[in-house]
């Protein structure tokens, strides 16, 4: 298949196919007489993978690392599973870093009422602007 209908079947666009390519998560295709690439089964696997990888939020680096893994499947998983944990503990970081900013917006916002002018936002003055 193309490259056009392999987007379409994976949802990913051309660009994205390509840029993978470039960075060697996807392996080099074949090319028709015509010089385009062509896909198989296997990219289209490998393609669902990267975006679902991609969906957790993983790197472009923990995804090449997760595949090269594969090439070994006979060796302990621990090197995924510690990846997994430390993206866990990121993602824990993140999610208290949030947190407290909603907090800290919360606080700002109940620093004014609808019915003040400009001049009197206690928004504006509590991020430290003078009117």
């Amino acid at each position: 298949m193309k490259i056009g209908e392999l987007a379409k079947m994976t949802g990913c666009s051309v660009q994205t196919i390509r840029y993978y390519e470039k960075e060697q998560l996807l392996a080099s295709t074949q090319r028709s007489e015509g010089n385009f690439r062509l896909y198989d089964a296997t990219a289209i696997e490998r393609l669902m993978f990267i975006k679902h990888c991609r969906n957790l939020d993983l790197a472009l680096s923990e995804i090449r690392q997760l595949l090269a893994l594969t090439g070994s499947p006979d060796t302990q998983c621990d090197d995924v599973n510690r990846m997994i944990d430390t993206h866990i503990e990121q993602v824990e970081a993140r999610i208290q870093e949030l947190s407290h900013l909603r907090q800290q917006l919360k606080t700002l916002r109940n620093s004014c009422s609808n019915e003040r002018t400009v001049e009197q936002c206690g928004i504006l003055h509590n991020l430290g602007i003078r009117i």
